[in-house]
């Protein structure tokens, strides 16, 4: 016999081989019954996975969150069964995982367009009505090697997966059989609710170097309600794509050569600079002082923190050979901030020590994975890096999460905190990695109290807190961070003179607020879909004279208006149509001046949700746009 944990901390004796479904119905015949997974410390795996000897086991049923996995897995499943009967032996077949969003799966040796999808699904309903039982089977090595015959890719994952006389687990489901560790629902009737979504390219095994394979996604869901819901959202998503309007307002441009590097326009530069502002109020508040450093370095100094190892490895780095030296681009700023602390002798008076930098950093990203804003390979992180003594840790991380939370506030981000634990590469002692968590686990319960942990996750050198940011229609997003170092400190030598005149090493906090400009501007992009807060608009009023004869009255009131972002619509267009091009171009102000308005000395105002008054005096805009610009309104309110 042995004993596994449930989640309630209790124990359960089984007996040896049991598999998670027979934990299951030694807890109950009726959870037995419904069982269609498990998970054994804390992973994903089918009901017929066999538990071991202190294992902590989880039951997965239709009610558990993790069920709309094995259901989407099966969809993937039940798609490849379809396209093996539309398509034939044409078709070869690699991997189909479950996704947050649903499921995909890659292929090679047929040519599809999104047109053919309605086949397709309609070959995936008959294939649901059929109703198959879902069976775990297994073969040999040598069986799945006939099986996949010319398919060189399931070949290789065999090859890499199985050895010589290996039982290779497998699903099958009426005529069609796939190499699978599981898991699945138990039968394709319980596949009702799904849908294809589009097509795109894939390498395999996500390298460059190999072939660029047809990568199908798709969605499912237990209901169609639930269905219809997601395509709803997505929908919505799709009108907030950040790449999409930041063509249309002329913000940014992502050129083919330069992949990955975005070129901000003069409207797009003009956001960016507002944000920059604002994280250097928010810097000033929290007693940073701004540093600059370069991005060309010898690979020599990120040998000394850690980073070259640790981005190197994971080709991330972009390092060559020069006149016998390894030169790179820096990665990340940490260890040029080292430098400047490094720089001159450090006493417990001085400290903390806080640099910060809107520091550019490059990542070599497989182009795949690129996208806008979101994914680049070379961003600009708001980063600061704060060179404290033990004493000050939980003060300082206190003060940082209550500036994140003040700021994601102002821009109207509901916010969540994940705590990340020490990961399987981590570096230094084990005993400061529980002061270090312990400080930062005493900060966050004291500052924000409800918080996710995230075992193995952190940085190489540190725990670290992620930033969740939930947007508008619901997403989430991980921006900023705070990160607790004992390592990086040691690793570079870097000292201070303490109170009993002996060396001491500083403990670092890395901090980044909104995490990169790049992927904060996308995500608030998207958040606001183009319609930002008047204070970050590239344009904030337009001016729309009626005719001609009321130009020079429109320059007037720019005048009036020149402490901020205004411009005068002068093309000779009907005022409807002035006011729809403002409108398409989500400008927060139209100040509409005809004959009537210049007799008075007045204007008229219109904001972009069609809100419109009139018999306004300039001064009265003015004070009132100056009040909400500084308070940093999320929405246009002189109308309110």
């Amino acid at each position: 016999m042995i004993k596994v944990t449930l989640p309630d901390g209790s124990s359960l004796e089984v007996e040896e081989n049991s598999t998670v479904e027979d934990v299951a119905y030694e807890i109950g015949t009726g959870l037995g019954d419904d069982t269609k997974a498990g998970k054994i410390n804390g992973e994903l795996v089918s009901k017929e996975e066999a538990v071991s000897d202190g294992d902590e086991i989880e039951i997965v049923t239709p009610q558990s969150s993790e069920y709309i996995y094995v259901l989407r897995h099966s969809a993937a499943h039940v798609f490849a069964q379809a396209l093996k009967r539309t398509y034939g032996d044409q078709v070869k077949l690699t991997i189909g995982p479950w996704t947050d969003e649903g499921f995909y799966y890659d292929i090679e040796g047929v040519e599809l367009e999104e047109s053919d999808f309605a086949d397709i699904e309609e070959e995936m309903e008959k294939i649901v009505e059929e109703d198959l039982d879902i069976e775990r089977i297994t073969l040999s090595r040598e069986e799945a090697e006939e099986l996949y015959g010319e398919n060189e890719y399931k070949l290789n994952i065999l090859e890499d997966e199985a050895s010589e006389g290996d039982e290779i687990s497998f699903y099958k489901q009426g005529e069609f059989k796939d190499l699978c560790k599981g898991p699945h629902v138990d039968s394709t009737g319980e596949v009702e609710a799904f849908k294809l979504m589009e097509i795109a390219g894939a390498y395999w095994r996500g390298d460059e170097k190999n072939e660029m394979l047809t990568r199908v996604y798709g969605t499912a869901f237990p209901s169609e309600a639930e269905l219809e819901d997601f395509i709803e959202k997505r929908e919505e998503a799709e009108k907030r794509d950040h790449r999409k309007i930041g063509q249309e307002m002329d913000l940014f441009s992502v050129p083919e050569h330069a992949p990955g590097a975005p070129h901000y326009h003069r409207a797009g530069m003009i956001v960016r600079r507002e944000l920059e502002e604002y994280i250097r109020e928010k810097n000033k508040e929290l007693g940073y002082e701004e540093v600059w450093t370069p991005e060309l370095n010898k690979a020599e100094l990120w040998k000394k923190t850690g980073h070259y190892e640790a981005f190197k490895e994971e080709g991330e780095m972009f390092c060559w050979d020069q006149n016998d030296t390894e030169y790179g681009l820096k990665p990340m700023n940490c260890a040029n901030h080292s430098h400047i602390f490094d720089s001159g002798t450090r006493s417990y008076k001085d400290l903390p020590i806080k640099l910060s930098e809107f520091g550019t950093v490059n990542r070599n990203e497989q182009s795949g994975e690129l996208s806008g804003l979101l994914r680049v390979r070379v961003l600009t992180q708001d980063d600061g890096h704060a060179y404290i003594r033990k004493d000050q840790i939980e003060e300082e991380i206190k003060a940082h999460l209550e500036k994140i939370i003040e700021m994601y506030d102002e821009f109207g981000f509901d916010v969540n905190f994940i705590m990340e634990t020490k990961p399987a590469k981590a570096q230094g002692p084990d005993e400061l990695w529980d002061e270090a968590e312990t400080s930062l686990t005493n900060a966050m319960d004291e500052v924000v109290g409800d918080y996710e942990v995230k075992p193995e996750e952190g940085a190489f050198y540190g725990p670290k807190i992620g930033v969740e940011v939930e947007d508008a229609i619901g997403r989430e997003w991980q921006l900023g961070t705070v990160q607790l170092d004992f390592v990086i400190p040691r690793n570079y030598g870097l000292k201070y003179q303490g109170k009993d005149n002996e060396e001491h090493y500083p403990v670092m906090i890395h901090r980044a607020i909104l995490g990169s400009i790049e992927r904060f501007m996308g995500v608030m992009i998207e958040h606001f879909a183009g319609e930002f807060p008047t204070w970050l608009a590239p344009e904030q009023v337009r001016i729309l004279p009626v005719s001609d004869d009321n130009t020079e009255y429109a320059k007037e009131i720019k005048e009036g208006l020149k402490d901020f972002r205004v411009e005068i619509e002068d093309r000779s267009w009907t005022v409807g149509k002035k006011i729809q091009a403002a409108h398409d171009d989500k400008v927060p102000y139209m100040i509409i001046v005809g004959d009537d308005e210049e007799e008075a000395s007045e204007i008229s105002v219109r904001d972009r949700f069609e809100n419109e008054d009139r018999g306004f005096m300039v001064k009265e805009f003015r004070e009132s746009l100056e009040e909400e610009v500084e308070e940093k309104r999320l929405r246009p309110d002189f109308l309110k």
